[in-house]
């Protein structure tokens, strides 16, 4: 029971997971291309909606009540595991591409799936039910 209940919520996370980085995605190509905002700048604000949207699904349809009873503190924490997630990626793209000659995108996938797996283990490890 344990076990499924895990795979379960990795699964409505992963799909939680793809529902922020389409917003992620779409928000960082608006601000460049349409508004000409600068693109770290973008990719800042477009991390920022994709955290959020993340946060609320996986509240609602992964994980369910935190252990944390502060909304504020959860959120803190969730955005905090969140930069460090991204902190890995551009570090997983960084050595695959300018250090392994790897294409970006590629590099981007193989980082995604590091960076989701850890997220999801480590948010449900601080701050939520082991049941």
């Amino acid at each position: 029971m344990k076990y499924k209940r895990l795979v379960g919520q990795f699964w409505r996370y992963f799909l939680g997971a793809g529902v922020g980085y389409i917003f992620d995605f779409t928000t960082l190509i608006v601000l460049t291309e349409v508004f000409s905002v600068n693109y770290l700048l973008a990719a800042a604000i477009a991390f920022t909606v994709g955290l959020i949207i993340v946060f609320i699904i996986s509240k609602r349809f992964v994980f369910g009540d935190s252990k944390i009873k502060s909304k504020s503190l959860e959120f803190g924490l969730f955005a905090i595991i969140g930069v460090g997630g991204l902190g890995i990626l551009t570090l997983l793209m960084w050595l695959l591409t300018d250090i392994g000659g790897v294409n970006y995108i590629i590099s981007k996938i193989l980082a995604t799936i590091v960076v989701y797996t850890w997220n999801f283990f480590v948010r449900r490890a601080f701050y939520h039910d082991q049941e």
